[in-house]
Formats: C-alpha cells, structure tokens, sequence
C-alpha cells in the first residue's frame, strides 16, 4: 500500500494538522487485524452508533474505555468453562481485542448494552452553546445572536429553564 502524502494540503490549510495526522496514522494500521468486526451508523445530525460483534463475550469481559477524541474497546479472553468435555474443534473465536476509535471534538458516549452478541455504543456529539455559530453585527446594526442572553430567557421575573 504507498502512503498518502498531505503534503500539498498542509500548506494551504491552517489548523488541520490534526486531521490530517489522523488520516496518517489510520492508514498505517489499516492493515491490521480486523477483529472484531464492526459497523458504525449515524443515527441523527448528531448520534452515532458503534456495533461490534463480540459472540462470546459477557459484559465483565468488555471494557469500554472513553478519553478525551478517543474510545477504546477491549475484549478480554477468558479460560472456557471445562464443562467436564474435551474440545474436538475449536472455531468460535475466544481471543483478546482492543479497538480504538478516534471521536470528534463534543462526542461523548451516551450508553453501550450487549445483547445477542453485539456490543452497542451510542454517541453523542454535544457541542457548548459558547461554540456555536453567532450572528456578528455590521457596523453596528442589531442582530439576533443564536443563543440567547438571560434577558430573553426571564419570563415574568423568572428564568424560563426553571419553569
């Protein structure tokens, strides 16, 4: 596989050097191991969902793990349960994974539920009202910012998020 080269994006563009070292460093490990399988969905302008198939595994053997841009996903392998009988074959996979999946800035998990095999981790992308996109004033003329200050939030003496 050759390598990507930014090279030409990295000098007409300020601020992205982050994106594009994840893009890098993706490409790198793509060739990797590809267990467990996973599908990741967008369920709504700002919600995803991550769901990995770990058939095997009981919820004390996950542990999901969320830092700040990343969440990490491990599988711990377990000794089978003897059961008093002697594998003949051994096809089920019972092995230890890591997956990390790099996050956007404001994603934080919501929950995560294993049923049927499949481990399920909603998103939620929440960015503060401080980042939010604001009307900017002309020469002075009035504009309406897109949050609104505690003046327009009273309603009869009282904060309207009270009520």
């Amino acid at each position: 596989m050759s390598r990507l080269d930014f090279t030409p994006y990295r000098r007409s563009t300020v601020g992205f050097d982050r994106l594009f070292d994840l893009l890098e460093q993706q490409a790198r490990q793509s060739s990797g191991d590809n267990y467990p399988p996973f599908n990741i969905a967008r369920r709504g302008e700002d919600e995803y969902r991550i769901t990995l198939a770990v058939a095997g595994f009981r919820p004390q053997d996950l542990d999901i793990t969320a830092q700040q841009n990343l969440l990490i996903v491990q599988g711990k392998k377990r000794e089978d349960e003897d059961n008093g009988s002697e594998l003949i074959h051994v096809g089920i996979a019972n092995r230890g994974f890591e997956r990390r999946f790099e996050l956007a800035d404001y994603v934080r998990v919501r929950s995560a539920d294993l049923a049927d095999g499949l481990l399920t981790i909603d998103l939620v992308r929440e960015v503060p009202d401080a980042m939010k996109p604001k009307k900017i004033a002309v020469n002075g003329a009035a504009t309406l910012a897109a949050v609104p200050d505690a003046r327009e939030r009273e309603v009869d003496g009282k904060d309207a998020d009270a009520a």
